[in-house]
């Protein structure tokens, strides 16, 4: 029979779709749903989605997948998982691709990178998982909701009737504790879901991150009123289409509100910082099934001596604590913490004992292993 070894980024789009945490996809897309996605984001049902979810095979493996039946999935160490049914080969424009999804088709973008290594073959059908053990996240993962099932199970046995979701692939900021919180004054709970699937190489690893979410919701937010769950999808650095494939993800999660920040899903200087914000804001809650609250850039003013945003504080600029991802990672490279009014020193520490462990700034990522 056919088939068709998968990459680590397919791998956790089988695991998505087995769970049913892209619905209405029932498998990776075939070219009708395909050009509709790309061109209208949506598919040919007329249903809202921004991303083609595909799978990409290999050149010489067309011949044998071009006519068959069905096609074997096996993981990227070669182990069978299950089938793609009703399977349909086609090619495809992939710089039309990327400048459709990711508003560009420049090769220094992350996305766009991953998107031409793949080639200029799609394959499309339904998926039918038969060991489904082997989709299962590895320690320390493995104690985590991370099923559509799992937290929508959390958030009922917590009485929650709304809950808000922050998308997170880096340790949360004092920023991003600030709008969490004003998030939390009108909901019954927050659900923290960070995504753990494959990022890039300079992201801070997910093993690293869980350890930084439990320190800080353990010592700054109030006891059963926050569930920290897994989002084990790719990272596909789309910006705003990205930011409405997370908010219609997070809706598949039991979630009824959806924060969304400064440059969603963004990368580098590719979109406009408010861009993801307008294009949630304009489709709305009845489109997407989840409500979003946009917030502006927060950050922590000297004068006030707390955190605010330009819609909260008359200072100058000059009174502000801004510090990048980037800026931090260099400060941690070198063996500086972040200051306090950046990073909980908790938080900070852990950090920088994981830069200290690899020279690099980079410490192994235990989701290899579900690789």
């Amino acid at each position: 029979m056919a088939a068709i070894t998968m990459t680590p980024h397919e791998l956790c789009d089988l695991r998505m779709l087995a769970w049913g945490a892209y619905a209405p996809l029932e498998g990776f897309l075939r070219r009708e749903d395909y050009l509709a996605v790309t061109a209208t984001m949506r598919l040919s049902t007329g249903a809202l989605w921004p991303i083609p979810i595909t799978l990409s095979p290999r050149e010489d493996l067309v011949p044998s997948l071009r006519h068959a039946p069905e096609v074997e999935l096996l993981g990227p160490e070669g182990k069978f998982i299950g089938f793609l049914q009703g399977p349909e080969l086609y090619k495809v424009d992939q710089f039309a691709e990327a400048r459709s999804v990711y508003g560009t088709d420049d090769e220094g973008h992350p996305g766009v990178a991953a998107l031409l290594k793949g080639g200029e073959w799609r394959l499309g059908g339904r998926v039918q998982v038969l060991f489904g053990n082997r989709l299962l996240l590895p320690p320390p993962f493995d104690s985590r909701p991370s099923s559509p099932v799992e937290v929508k199970r959390a958030i009922a046995e917590r009485g929650w009737k709304t809950v808000v979701a922050f998308q997170t692939r880096n340790p949360i900021h004092r920023a991003h504790e600030y709008l969490t919180k004003v998030a939390m004054e009108s909901v019954d709970g927050l659900l923290i879901h960070p995504l753990v699937g494959e990022t890039k190489r300079d992201d801070v690893p997910a093993d690293v991150r869980l350890r930084c979410y439990d320190v800080l919701i353990n010592s700054y937010y109030p006891p059963g009123r926050v569930l920290l769950a897994l989002f084990p999808a790719p990272m596909r650095y789309a910006g705003p289409r990205e930011a409405v494939f997370h908010a219609l993800v997070r809706a598949n999660y039991g979630a009824t509100h959806f924060i969304i920040g400064r440059d969603h899903a963004g990368v580098g200087s590719y979109y406009d910082a408010m861009a993801a914000q307008r294009l949630l804001l304009s489709l709305g809650a009845q489109q997407l099934g989840i409500t979003p609250i946009p917030f502006e850039n927060a950050f922590f003013c000297a004068q006030c001596g707390q955190m605010a945003t330009a819609k909260t504080c008359p200072h100058p600029v000059e009174s502000r604590v801004e510090l990048s991802g980037t800026r931090v990672r260099e400060q941690l490279t070198r063996g500086v913490l972040p200051p306090a009014e950046y990073s909980r020193p908790e938080v900070a520490e852990l950090l920088a004992e994981s830069y200290r462990a690899d020279g690099n700034g980079h410490s192994a990522e235990a989701l290899t292993a579900a690789r």
